[in-house]
This record gives structure tokens, sequence and C-alpha cells, in this order.
């Protein structure tokens, strides 16, 4: 009975890397789109996350069949309710990518996006994206401490952006609305780097059985 828990327990391991392959997939299409003006990159997005969306139903059912059918010590209970945790914000990140291609659609002027780091930001995303998922495979909890740190770049990135895409706004306010879209896009590339830090933090509550939530700050 053991022997075969476990086995579900790697298949288990394996739809994750899987789906966390599709958000990065999903990710780097949205940043091609965006830089590209590809239609068929667009496409690819949105496709991408309705496997994302698919992929998150068959992990939850399986995730509730061994949970049901199974006899998990408290270790493995862990292990699924924070892949359960994981799946849902995958999943937020397929809508975010597809946010962002939705987006590029309407962005059509390379000359300004050379000069911002919203490219950058996606490369970012995408790291802490696979190292999240990479930890949870290895049970890797120095991985999850550098996704967490990770995500300060992220930010300053977005700061950057922002005051960098505030001065085009200054000097060129007919470049206005484009800046805005802009902006939204990177907001989105942060909110990703964001999903990425929960699904960390997941990873570590099933390695350590504390979650960042249950830490009591000291005084």
């Amino acid at each position: 009975m053991r022997k075969n828990f476990d086995s579900q327990l790697d298949t288990l391991s394996t739809e994750l890397i899987t789906m966390g392959a599709m958000c990065e997939e999903a990710i780097s299409y949205s940043s091609k789109a965006l830089l590209e003006h590809e239609e068929s990159l667009i496409k690819k997005v949105f496709e991408t996350d309705r496997m994302i969306d698919e992929k998150e139903r068959e992990i939850e059912g399986k995730s509730m069949r061994m949970l049901l059918q199974q006899q998990p010590v408290a270790r493995d209970l862990r292990t699924i309710s924070a892949a359960l945790r994981m799946i849902s914000d995958m999943e937020r990140i397929g809508d975010q990518a597809a946010d962002i291609a939705e987006i590029s659609q309407y962005v059509t002027e390379n000359n300004l996006l050379v000069k911002v780091h919203i490219a950058e930001m996606s490369e970012h995303a995408i790291k802490m994206v696979k190292d999240s998922v990479d930890s949870f495979v290895r049970k890797d909890i120095e991985t999850v401490k550098n996704v967490i740190s990770h995500d300060d770049i992220v930010d300053g990135l977005f700061l950057q952006v922002k005051s960098e895409l505030t001065k085009v706004i200054s000097e060129t306010p007919e470049k206005a609305t484009l800046c805005l879209d802009l902006l939204m896009i990177a907001k989105y590339l942060e909110r990703i780097a964001d999903h990425a830090v929960n699904i960390a933090e997941w990873v570590e509550y099933s390695i350590t059985g504390v979650h960042v939530t249950d830490e009591v700050p000291r005084v």
C-alpha cells in the first residue's frame, strides 16, 4: 500500500513539473508576443493558458483521490495540501500571462519597449517559477529561500519600469496610453513573481510543516 502511495506522490511531482513548464512557456510566449507582435504567439499563450487550467483540474482530482483512498501520514498530507495550493498559484500565472498577451495586441512601438526593463522582468519571473516548482520536487529549502529573495529584484525592476514610463509620459504625453499598457504588463509580471513566491512558501511548508503565515514575528 505504501509503495503504491509513494508512486502516486512521484506522479504528482511529475505533474507539477509539467504544469510549471506550461507556466514558463506561457510567460515566454507572452513576452515574445509583446516584442515581436506575432499573432501566432498570442494564440499560443491563450492555448497554453487553457492547458494550464486543464492540468490544474487534473492534479486537483488526483490529489483528492489520494487523500480519500489512501491513509497519508502528516508529512504526506503537507505535501498534497501544498501541491493543491501551488496549482492554484500556477493557474493564476497562466491567467496573467494571457492578460499580458491580450494587452500586447495594442502595443505596436518597439522603440519604447527596448528602453524599459520589461523583458528583463519576464526573464526573472520565468526563473522564479521554474525554481519554485523544482524546489518542491527536490525538497530543496535553499532554492526556496533564493526564490523568495529574488522577488526583491523583480520589485526593483518594476519600480524602474514605472519611473522610466513616468518620464516618457512627461516628455511625450501623446504616448500616455502606450505607457499605461506597458505599466500594466509590468504589474502582471510583478504579480507572477509574487505567485512564484507563494509557491516557494508552500514548498517550505511541505518540507518544514511551517508556513510563513504561521510564524510569529519577534519583538
